[in-house]
């Protein structure tokens, strides 16, 4: 048996401000063999009417995932390592609790094989030392698989947040979003 070698000192960095829209990410992901040739990133438009903006979505591989908790089959589990998985086919049901209860959106029932998907990382790659199809391929650097230290220093004006407040509910997520250097601190008038 094969011993996994998974990176704890890595992390999954998302730079809204850097994507340029090219949809690299979701050729490349939708290469990935484990996905069955469906993307598990995508990219969407801001305000297309007004803007050329785009922004990235991706699974953000929750501390305590929502979309486990209320799988009524235990279909989604999350690893030692952080990463939320799929749903298991031979246990999920499609019921699309998880769909709902995301509050980034994140998985998709795919109606033709009656199953949740969603980015698992590249969990294939990543236990293996790799990096993620999607990262590999980023022209702009707006996804970046690497140590803390390394974003850092790739941005320095920026600063990586991992805490979201939904309501009264605050998600601590695997996945970082690059925001501008002070932009998260609260300003008291």
């Amino acid at each position: 048996m094969v011993s996994i070698e998974y990176n704890k000192n890595v992390g999954f960095f998302v730079d809204m401000q850097r994507c340029i829209g090219c949809h690299a990410c979701e050729m490349a992901c939708a290469e990935c063999e484990t996905n069955g040739q469906d993307s598990m990133i995508n990219i969407h438009y801001v305000d297309r009417k007004h803007t050329v903006q785009t922004t990235v979505q991706v699974c953000m591989h929750c501390d305590d995932p929502v979309c486990a908790n209320v799988c009524p089959a235990d279909a989604i589990t999350k690893d030692s390592f952080g990463v939320v998985h799929s749903a298991n086919t031979s246990r999920c049901i499609g019921c699309s609790n998880c769909v709902m209860a995301c509050p980034f959106g994140v998985p998709k029932k795919m109606e033709d094989a009656e199953l949740m998907m969603k980015c698992n990382m590249c969990y294939d790659r990543t236990s293996a030392g790799l990096k993620p199809m999607c990262a590999t391929v980023c022209p702009s650097g707006a996804l970046f698989y690497g140590t803390l230290e390394e974003i850092e220093a790739k941005r320095p004006n920026s600063t990586p947040v991992n805490k979201f407040i939904f309501g009264k509910q605050e998600v601590v997520t695997k996945v970082n979003i690059m925001m501008p250097k002070g932009s998260t601190e609260l300003k008291v008038h």
